[in-house]
């Protein structure tokens, strides 16, 4: 007995030897590296694929990369990023040859997009949206869209906002659940648009909308989205613009903790305007999806209806405080503070209101009906949400934040 004893204490001194030494060879080497690829590749650009690959990188790069300040892809600190994973900073991704990608080639692009992969080998974890279920198509529209004179990503003389400093968790998933994908070694095609379910299908995984609604980003299957745990039954934990946690939506058809009960109209509204069907705003992360058409929409509608339901009751956070003036309950209130943060510096950067709208009544009908205004914002039109005798309060409380 004492003999076994002696070489089972010695076989888990051995795993734990092994196991610290693993420990400290993924803390030392870091993130990994690996092959660059190599893919021959020339992307036609045509208006066409210019407007589409503005709309996924809308939906797919711009909420990272997007600068509130500069108003191009030039990079920010990701602040709503899990602080497991480290401290975040995006990529300046406009055409700057040196600070940008202007020099990458665009099978360099399309690897990078596919599997994560730098053209220099380095590999970028989890918090980098990798497409392994785009189409080619939808995948060379990126491309084109990069390449483009559009605004967002012309040559922008700006330097890294910060540099990325990673966990021993996010490197330590780097080596083991998050690794590189395979680059597709056959030519992917989206299903067609008719056959609803199917082609909602493509676009949840594509746009990646089950990394977030599943249950958490470390046991999320990039690969197989279906074999996630929790799979677009919500719970995962989010970050917000001001230091405050959610957890995301369930979005399977469970009547009492899904969306059931909703509508295809109620799901369009959420989705395009970003009101849920009891008038409450969808809270970031998730911001609304202008950019998708009705039809498409209504395709993954039709297909969360067909995927299994979860009965997972996911508790509502909404932003009200017992202090402050007026202005500042309002902004609380509606969930401003979700996508402009504490200091108004979110998605948007509320010091330039003053600029762009020095009057009320324009600032008003900007807080009314943006959309109407700038189609494709991302702002909601607030008419008949909030109270006639709440926007003087709020108005006073925006140009307040940007003043300071």
């Amino acid at each position: 007995m004492k003999k076994w004893l002696k070489r089972f204490g010695a076989l888990v001194g051995v795993l734990v030897l092994a196991a610290g030494a693993y420990a400290l060879y993924v803390q030392i080497t870091g993130i990994p590296k690996y092959p660059p690829g190599k893919i021959e590749l020339k992307v036609e650009v045509t208006p066409e694929r210019v407007a589409r690959g503005k709309k996924f990188a809308t939906l797919l790069c711009a909420t990272c990369h997007m600068n509130p300040t500069t108003r191009q892809l030039t990079g920010k600190q990701m602040i709503d990023a899990p602080a497991e994973f480290g401290t975040i900073f995006s990529k300046n991704i406009t055409r700057h040859p040196q600070k940008g990608i202007g020099a990458w080639t665009d099978g360099e692009l399309a690897y990078l997009l596919r599997t994560g992969v730098r053209r220099d080998g380095q590999y970028l974890p989890p918090y980098m949206v990798k497409l392994p279920h785009l189409s080619d198509e939808d995948l060379f529209s990126i491309i084109a869209f990069l390449r483009s004179d559009d605004p967002l990503v012309q040559a922008a003389d700006v330097d890294p906002p910060g540099v990325t400093k990673a966990t021993f968790l996010t490197k330590m998933l780097s080596h083991t659940v998050f690794r590189a994908l395979p680059y597709p070694p056959e030519k992917i095609v989206a299903p067609a648009i008719t056959d609803q379910a199917a082609f909602g299908r493509y676009l949840v995984a594509g746009l990646d909308c089950f990394a977030c609604h599943s249950a958490d980003f470390k046991t999320m299957n990039v690969f197989e989205p279906e074999k996630s745990q929790g799979y677009l039954g919500g719970g995962n934990l989010l970050n917000d613009l001001h230091g405050g946690q959610l957890r995301s939506a369930n979005l399977t058809a469970d009547e009492e903790t899904g969306i059931g009960k909703w509508s295809e109209g109620d799901f369009r509204r959420a989705l395009k305007a970003g009101f849920r069907p009891d008038n409450k705003v969808v809270r970031y992360p998730m911001v609304p999806m202008p950019e998708l058409t009705d039809e498409e929409v209504n395709a993954i509608y039709a297909y969360l209806r067909t995927v299994p339901k979860i009965h997972n009751a996911v508790q509502r956070i909404d932003d009200a405080i017992a202090d402050g003036d007026d202005g500042k309950k309002v902004y609380y209130k509606y969930g401003c503070v979700s996508c402009h943060g504490s200091t108004g510096v979110g998605l948007a950067d509320l010091r330039q209101a003053v600029l762009h709208y020095p009057s009320e009544d324009q600032l008003k009908a900007w807080i009314r009906n943006a959309p109407s205004l700038k189609p494709g914002t991302k702002m909601p039109a607030w008419e008949g949400i909030i109270a006639e005798n709440e926007y003087g309060p709020l108005m006073t409380y925006v140009r307040q934040l940007g003043a300071n």
